[in-house]
């Protein structure tokens, strides 16, 4: 199912204005039953390396990312669109039905190939900024292993500015658990995890950097209604496609650059002979 949805943005990233790109895309996203969205949840955070980087389908991929997210809230039980892009706005506006709070949330995608992320890549800060006074939370989609494993600045931003640090993997969880708000369920205590970290009394100043996603993992196993350890089994299942994923990524790069030796090579031969023919 993803292949087909990747086939399709990438055909619509071939002509026409990107608003009318944006459009045509989020027709087909919302055209296609909840377990075809599940299904690409799971792979939707990793840019499949046959996009060009900086290319127009590079970046209509990146917008398609926000249509799958907002659908994604909406089977979430919430009210969500993915807005029209500005430089100084988030993404994806959600608000809850029944409990009357609303987000902004931002969704992050990124190569395998690129290793090397900072605090720049997640913009943590900017998005608490794009909250504005109207909405309460601010919450980043990310692929949980694209986070920084061990120390970095966007766990103490997060902290200051109480911007949820969310996975598309948790996303995946919830959705497949079907979880959904209702007038007595509400999500809330999700979106606004960072504020109860950080006024956890173990969290001191000193270690405000350190990674805090398995506290993230501890949050929405409670709300699922699960133990940690089933939690972490089935993140594990998710990490499981991640790396068939890459294998097909390593696969097409490995290809890719055979031919490009191959390309080479015809070059330098018609140049010795058109050498040798002088």
């Amino acid at each position: 199912m993803f292949q087909t949805f990747l086939n399709t943005v990438l055909k619509i990233s071939e002509k026409d204005s990107f608003k009318n790109q944006t459009k045509k895309v989020f027709e087909y996203v919302e055209s296609l039953d909840e377990d075809s969205v599940k299904i690409i949840v799971k792979e939707i955070g990793t840019i499949p390396e046959c996009i060009k980087a900086s290319s127009s389908a590079e970046k209509l991929f990146s917008k398609s990312s926000d249509i799958i997210l907002a659908r994604c809230f909406r089977m979430l039980g919430l009210r969500s669109k993915s807005v029209d892009e500005r430089a100084d706005s988030a993404d994806v506006i959600a608000e809850s039905v029944f409990h009357k709070y609303s987000l902004v949330a931002d969704a992050k995608c990124f190569r395998m190939s690129r290793t090397a992320k900072n605090q720049k890549d997640f913009k943590v800060a900017a998005l608490s900024n794009w909250r504005g006074g109207e909405n309460e939370y601010a919450v980043l989609v990310s692929p949980y292993f694209q986070y920084p494993k061990e120390e970095s600045q966007i766990y103490k931003t997060a902290l200051d500015e109480n911007v949820c640090l969310l996975a598309w993997e948790h996303l995946s969880i919830l959705l497949d658990k079907g979880i959904s708000e209702t007038e007595n369920f509400s999500l809330e205590t999700i979106w606004n995890s960072s504020s109860m970290i950080a006024r956890d009394s173990k969290v001191s100043y000193a270690s405000a950097k350190t990674c805090f996603l398995p506290k993230i993992n501890s949050f929405v196993a409670k709300k699922i209604g699960i133990e940690n350890a089933d939690f972490l089994t089935l993140l594990n299942e998710c990490k499981l496609t991640i790396i068939e994923r890459g294998s097909k990524e390593l696969s097409y790069c490995e290809e890719k650059n055979r031919g490009n030796k191959k390309i080479q090579l015809r070059k330098s031969n018609r140049r010795t002979y058109k050498r040798n023919k002088t």
